[in-house]
């Protein structure tokens, strides 16, 4: 068990931070970068071997991409979905996984600028969402906007951060229904994998942070993915209308499983071999739909997972990004480009290992 009682501590969770985080404090210290064990593959040795100079050149692209396109008001998001919080948080973390941090860095100023625009957003009731254009419901844009937050707590100095997670972290941990799962509204209704993966991260990168996180929570979104999965290894939407698996909500749900610390779950393996069959294939056009939503979960599942399953999982799907990616350097799905785009670059980026919620 840890300090905080919240999460059942592991050798995984004990190489969770990164080499910026003091959750306390803010201040820097060494860096720590995870010790590869059997199955694993050493992160410095992967960075190395799968950042390829074509890699590089599409991320710097696709990241000014990004830092020309931010809005006045710091926010992100095109059209129907101009100033969606989750698509400017997305946004926000492809910035930080670059190596940029708030207020430094070259895209430091830009992590300062998706700070602002969310705080501002943050309700008295801890619900942080932008009540203009079009949304896949209010908690799912919460969470992508905690899980962002709390990788910048600890970098930053910023008083009202803490003030304002805290309260966003109450309020998902209230909004939590009797079968450990959430969905789209802030209270307890229905449930779906979507919106749950989103929540699960957002309280494992606000526990990561130093902020109070129930273990009671943690347990029963657990049982609610596990009693989620069908017995080919893949998960269905909604406990309550069951239905087939798919690639996207699968992978969705393994991450979950993972970021809840449930890493030998036997789900988990039947689940790896599920998402196994959708791993991107040279000169084949895969038209999954949510490509770019399935594949930001489905890399970190492998990431994971390390060992074979990484190193065939990351190559296929850089190369595929790279062949979509645009003259202009970004990506585009039917939310918008900024989505895609900063999605795209959490994927390309994963192996340099710098975000406490990516690292094994």
């Amino acid at each position: 068990m840890d300090l905080n009682g919240c999460l059942p501590m592991s050798k995984k969770v004990l190489r969770m931070f990164s080499h910026w985080a003091c959750c306390l404090g803010g201040c820097l210290v060494g860096v720590l970068l995870p010790t590869a064990t059997a199955g694993e593959a050493n992160p410095e040795t992967t960075a190395a071997q799968m950042l390829t100079p074509a890699t590089e050149q599409a991320v710097q692209r696709a990241l000014a991409f990004l830092a020309q396109s931010q809005a006045e008001d710091g926010s992100f998001g095109t059209g129907p979905y101009r100033g969606n919080t989750a698509v400017t948080a997305l946004a926000g973390l492809a910035f930080l996984c670059s190596g940029s941090t708030p207020g430094r860095g070259p895209y430091g100023r830009q992590i300062d600028r998706v700070i602002d625009y969310l705080l501002a957003h943050a309700q008295e009731s801890g619900l942080i969402v932008s009540q203009r254009g079009v949304s896949h419901g209010p908690m799912y844009d919460h969470g992508f906007a905690v899980l962002f937050l709390a990788e910048c707590y600890g970098m930053s100095r910023r008083p009202e951060l803490r003030e304002k997670l805290s309260r966003a972290v109450q309020l998902i941990v209230a909004a939590q229904n009797q079968e450990g799962g959430w969905r789209y509204q802030p209270r307890r209704g229905e449930a779906d994998i979507s919106v749950t993966v989103c929540e699960v991260m957002a309280l494992r990168a606000a526990r990561n942070a130093g902020l109070f996180v129930p273990k009671e929570t943690i347990d029963r979104s657990i049982h609610y993915v596990k009693k989620s999965q069908n017995p080919d290894g893949g998960f269905m939407y909604m406990l309550s209308v069951g239905g087939q698996s798919e690639f996207a909500r699968s992978a969705a749900a393994l991450v979950a499983l993972y970021t809840a610390g449930a890493y030998d779950a036997p789900e988990i393996q039947k689940g790896l071999d599920y998402l196994a069959k959708f791993q991107p294939q040279a000169g084949q056009a895969r038209r999954e739909q949510y490509y770019f939503y399935g594949h930001y979960y489905a890399v970190q599942a492998m990431w994971w997972a390390g060992g074979v399953r990484w190193t065939r999982w990351f190559p296929a799907v850089r190369d595929d990004l790279l062949v979509r990616q645009r003259p202009d350097g970004s990506w585009t799905d039917p939310i918008c480009p900024h989505c895609a785009t900063a999605m795209a670059l959490i994927v390309l980026q994963l192996p340099n290992n710098v975000l406490p919620i990516f690292q094994r």
